[in-house]
């Protein structure tokens, strides 16, 4: 049988430092020590000495490579298993010698791209690629086996480079979506970040330490080492599909949550370590400031709008400001662009108006080399956002495609762009520069060609700033890991216990009659309808399905809402999709089959109308509740938010009213029946309804897209206001506004 790399490990033990892993690659002893000959050499440089600083290191080793080698370094691109293949039905792969890795060749087509790729072993030996998005959700063993084999073809080239697999977050429970959390199931489930932020806000930020340790050890455990995770952009449009990834609407939450989690993550308070994870934060200067909920995947949302003045300073930059200071090891901007003419002044951390070049943030030198470095004293390396060459290269849609990779990197100052592995487009950027192209080739207008090309300089530097990382990481010395260990740490009992805390400490309760919790007592002779409804059926069905099974063994359950005394349902809607622009805004009432407006190219509300639904049977809500109460029962909801929902066609309807943030079902059913007393608090504010979103003919919104909820008042006409001077948030039938930090408890005193 072929080797398996995981097998074939070779372990060497430094006495106070750290151990040499390795298949293949000669090791060099040296003062009674182990070193990785990195380059193939024989001889023992610098480059190899783990007692050196990272940087140093890097900066040595990158001499030694040639510019093919740099240039693959500068792109990071999805990568396929060789024994899960789900997402591609039409790729038959071909097993390498090891059965591990796949080596068909594949065309690979996503919204970010399209390209035609070589089998895994010619990607990693002959394109010299070194960095790979895993979206697949395997065992721990079969991560480990194959993160372990790529590092054993790595070994094999002259120059040994480890293979740095990155992810999406993997330790949230909730819908898998590709792009954003492609994941789950495997790692130990926590409520959605919007349920970490509730849970914290109620709770206190201690569960955090939890948290983040349990993310270092898993994700280390099978080798991965790199994550795109988290989000410090705010919550400011409430229309925005990736609301549901953000930590709320509240800068000074999300700074205490990374300042807490950046360190234990990474191992360290002074950056990455060989036992942590390097984290690479999301999406700078913040994605909040939507032009109402538009996402720059798509071309309807490639403007940040900043209508407020002052609000990119005060709102949107503060998490971002903790990142760097916690010493977060990459930072990601986001596709869109600033938008001069649709924004107020915006000032620099010097008080001084912000440049507002219209290029996307990756391609935006004010603010990635102006704001970012210079200002906030970042001091990482830059990994654009996933398609910025090719589908989404907002403002720079003149340039051809090596020149996009040249303006972001040697312009802008990427060090790492995602999308495509773009070699051959780098090669000719590189090449254009060597040649003087533009010497006689006049560059697009508006561009210069020595910002347009790569060069040496450039590809050195981003090289050293992503190879840093790598050397701190303790990747060159041991890359390898132990896939028994792995299963084992990843099925760690305290972990999963305490992601179930969380869970508990996430659900919020918004509304109670009194009826909650529901004691042995207040179910004696009752009996309970329980339903789950979702915008599709089937999830639906099999949901209320899930649910009875769960309440089966609490108290007599009856299919039959008209003889009930008790009804539970659980609402978990869903409006849009982040990578496709609705024909309208998004829509966050809870509603079926409701008309509403579409809208022009410039985002303005036009006559003709759609049809939109976000949760099948929304209207049954009611006539469950009339029948209900009619026999003089209560009815119980629960609101899944992954969106700043307008609760007004379900709330009313409710003696009690609950929120969750893809909270387990059975967190929340321990709080319904008393087993565990709600904590959480909201992170966002949920609006009034469809007045205080209104969009006018210019499509400009009524409350401003760039501020949190709990500030929008500042902003809304005073017609719209009550008699306490609030206008934006939602309020129930006993006077409560549904804002941020709001969330009862069963024993108010405790």
């Amino acid at each position: 049988m072929a080797k398996k790399a995981s097998d074939h490990i070779r372990y060497y033990e430094n006495q106070g430092g750290p151990v040499i892993g390795t298949v293949s690659r000669n090791v060099i002893e040296r003062d009674g020590l182990y070193f990785k000959d990195l380059d193939g050499s024989g001889e023992f440089k610098d480059f190899d000495d783990w007692r050196i600083p990272a940087r140093e290191r890097a900066e040595a080793y990158v001499k030694t490579l040639t510019t093919k080698e740099k240039i693959a370094q500068l792109f990071i691109s999805d990568w396929r298993m060789g024994k899960y293949t789900d997402r591609f039905p039409d790729h038959k792969p071909q097993l390498d010698e090891s059965g591990v890795l796949d080596d068909g060749e594949f065309h690979g087509k996503t919204i970010f791209g399209e390209q035609h790729l070589p089998g895994t072993t010619e990607l990693i030996k002959e394109w010299f690629a070194r960095h790979l998005i895993l979206r697949d959700s395997p065992t721990p063993e079969d991560m480990t086996d194959w993160i372990n084999q790529l590092h054993t073809v790595a070994e094999e080239c002259e120059h040994f480079i480890p293979v740095q697999v990155v992810s999406n977050s993997r330790n949230e429970n909730g819908e898998m979506i590709f792009g954003m959390n492609d994941a789950g199931g495997v790692f130990a489930a926590w409520p959605g970040t919007l349920g970490i932020a509730a849970a914290v806000r109620g709770d206190g930020p201690e569960l955090l330490d939890d948290f983040a340790d349990c993310i270092r050890r898993e994700w280390d455990s099978v080798g991965m080492k790199k994550g795109y995770m988290y989000m410090a952009d705010v919550l400011t449009d409430p229309r925005w599909q990736r609301s549901y990834g953000t930590f709320g609407e509240d800068p000074e939450l999300v700074c205490r949550i990374f300042e807490r989690i950046i360190p234990r993550i990474q191992g360290s308070c002074d950056g990455v370590s060989p036992d942590g994870v390097a984290m690479t934060v999301k999406h700078f200067p913040g994605g909040g400031a939507r032009e109402n909920g538009f996402d720059p995947h798509y071309r309807m949302g490639q403007w940040n709008v900043y209508q407020t003045e002052g609000s990119l300073e005060k709102y949107h930059i503060p998490g971002f400001q903790t990142a760097v200071d916690c010493h977060a090891a990459s930072i990601m901007p986001y596709y869109a662009k600033p938008a001069a003419e649709k924004s107020r002044t915006q000032t620099d951390k010097k008080g001084q108006e912000m440049e507002m070049e219209p290029y996307g943030f990756a391609y935006n030198k004010p603010f990635i080399d102006g704001l970012l470095r210079k200002q906030m004293g970042f001091e990482g390396y830059i990994n654009s956002d996933t398609g910025i060459v090719h589908n989404m290269s907002w403002g720079v849609e003149l340039l051809d495609e090596p020149e996009r990779i040249g303006f972001a990197v040697t312009h802008a100052g990427v060090d790492l762009i995602s999308g495509l592995f773009d070699q051959k487009q780098g090669q000719e950027a590189y090449d254009r520069w060597k040649k003087d192209y533009y010497r006689d080739h006049p560059a697009p207008e508006g561009f210069s060609g020595e910002e347009l090309v790569l060069t040496d300089e450039s590809i050195d530097r981003a090289a050293v700033r992503t190879l840093t990382e790598l050397f701190a990481l303790g990747m060159f010395e041991n890359p390898y890991r132990d896939p028994q260990n792995a299963a084992q740490v990843i099925g760690e009992r305290s972990d999963w216990d305490h992601a179930m805390d969380a869970h508990r400490k996430s659900v919020v309760l918004l509304k109670n009659d009194g009826i909650l919790p529901l004691t042995g007592e207040k179910l004696a002779g009752k009996k309970i309808y329980a339903r789950c409804f979702n915008k599709k059926e089937e999830a639906a069905e099999a949901a209320t399905s899930a649910l009875r099974e769960q309440l089966a063994e609490e108290a007599e359950l009856t299919e039959d809402y008209r003889e009930a005394d008790l009804a539970i349902l659980l609402l978990n809607p869903s409006s849009g999709e982040y990578f496709n622009a609705t024909p309208g805004y998004l829509e966050l009432d809870l509603c079926e089959d409701k008309k509403v407006c579409n809208v022009d190219d410039e985002g303005r509300p036009t006559k003709e109308t759609h049809r939109e639904t976000t949760l099948k049977d929304a209207g049954e809500i009611q006539a469950i509740a009339q029948a209900v109460h009619s026999r003089g029962g209560k009815v119980i909801a629960n609101l899944n938010i992954t969106l700043a929902w307008e609760v007004g066609n379900a709330e009313p309807f409710c003696d009690a009213f609950l929120a969750g943030f893809d909270t387990y079902v059975t967190a929340t059913l321990d709080v319904i029946f008393g087993r565990f007393s709600p904590v959480g608090k909201l992170p966002v504010t949920l609006p009034r309804g469809d007045e205080v979103l209104t969009v006018d003919e210019n499509g400009v919104c009524i409350s401003p897209n760039d501020v949190p909820g709990y500030d929008k008042d500042l902003y809304m006409p005073d017609e719209l206001k009550d008699e306490n001077g609030k206008a934006y948030a939602y309020r129930d039938g006993a006077g409560n506004y549904y804002e941020l930090d709001f969330g009862l408890r069963y024993y108010p005193g405790l």
